[in-house]
């Protein structure tokens, strides 16, 4: 008589089941606490593309913060959206902010000339200590004037996102919140103004075209905006303003580190923040990538329009954040502090063109 050796298929243990399905709850759970936000998020970027193909001198970018502001004041957003808003205002601007390093190519920069160059981050570190100085003076809380700095100097919601990300968020996540809003509304409207008062500035002051897109570079905020700016003074303007904020676009992981450095040094946060975080170490990364000319033109557009899409959705989220009647305590001096931070750049920088002609 022989005995079978063959032993049974092993079942699966009950624990590792267990843990299996529970992650696969907690998951399904996470997708239907944040689904209703992101579909809101994505019907609002349709509608801002809508708004910007039908009045192309309102940003889609804009348009998308501002329907974020009216419908959270209005009373139209349920709080249901509340968690999938709040992961777009900073997953998504996140990712935006590593696909933005496809846009700098390091053989741009180094094109302009030290001078230029030297100029640029001159202006941008004047801009940055100088706001926070003025932010202080105003008795705005440090977070807030360090968020309002770091946007009007470097490149507007992307780097308020940057180093919002490595302030981190304790007990007060949702004052945290309302001051990253804050910041991003401001560069927002003075970004969008100076489209419609850099050029015209520029051509009374006798600047050149050429020197004109230098002065737009170093002083407007959001890459896009900086784009439309230049587009309104003329074609001899557009490169040279796009390669000077290629510059202060590059400043975004510096600055972003030695913030952190400081946030763990002073243990200003319920977390020790890492010098460079993922999403930071990844637009490094990418700017290395789109240096070696690798990537097809076609990528870098297909990259770009997802930039761009991530940023609507982003800033409608934290549109959705911004409460008017909260805001009107301290409103006034936070406008106050952005316009202040604009004439300031706007100075500096223009001073920097007329030293480095």
């Amino acid at each position: 008589m022989t005995t079978s050796t063959t032993r049974p298929h092993a079942l699966p243990r009950p624990r590792t089941v267990a843990v299996r399905t529970g992650r696969r709850t907690a998951r399904f759970r996470r997708a239907r606490e944040l689904g209703p936000g992101l579909a809101v998020c994505a019907a609002a970027v349709i509608v801002a593309w809508g708004v910007h193909r039908l009045a192309g001198a309102v940003p889609m970018l804009t348009a998308a913060l501002l329907l974020g502001v009216v419908a959270v004041n209005t009373g139209v957003l349920p709080e249901s959206t509340r968690a999938g808003s709040r992961y777009a205002a900073t997953t998504l601007m996140r990712a935006g902010v590593v696909l933005l390093g496809l846009q700098v190519a390091l053989r741009d920069i180094a094109g302009l000339g030290w001078q230029t160059i030297v100029m640029t981050v001159f202006v941008l570190l004047a801009t940055l200590l100088g706001t926070r100085w003025l932010g202080r003076r105003m008795g705005l809380p440090p977070r807030m004037s360090l968020l309002v700095a770091s946007g009007f100097a470097i490149c507007g919601a992307s780097a308020v996102a940057a180093v919002d990300g490595v302030l981190g968020s304790g007990e007060d996540a949702a004052d945290h919140e309302r001051d990253a809003a804050t910041a991003v509304a401001l560069v927002t409207l003075c970004g969008t103004l100076a489209i419609a008062v850099m050029p015209a500035a520029g051509h009374l002051l006798g600047l050149s075209p050429y020197d004109t897109g230098r002065w737009v570079g170093a002083s407007v905020h959001d890459v896009g905006q900086v784009v439309a700016t230049a587009t309104v003074v003329g074609p001899a303007a557009l490169v040279p303003a796009i390669a000077v904020k290629l510059v202060r676009v590059a400043m975004l992981a510096p600055v972003t580190a030695v913030t952190a450095l400081r946030v763990r040094r002073t243990g200003t946060s319920a977390r020790r923040p890492p010098v460079l975080p993922v999403f930071l170490v990844t637009f490094l990364a990418m700017v290395v990538i789109r240096s070696t000319g690798a990537l097809p033109q076609g990528v870098l557009d297909g990259a770009g329009t997802a930039k761009d899409l991530l940023f609507a959705a982003a800033l409608f989220g934290l549109g959705s954040a911004v409460r008017l009647r909260v805001l009107v305590r301290t409103g006034h001096r936070a406008l106050l502090l952005g316009l202040t931070s604009w004439v300031l750049i706007a100075g500096i920088s223009y001073a920097g063109v007329l030293l480095t002609r």
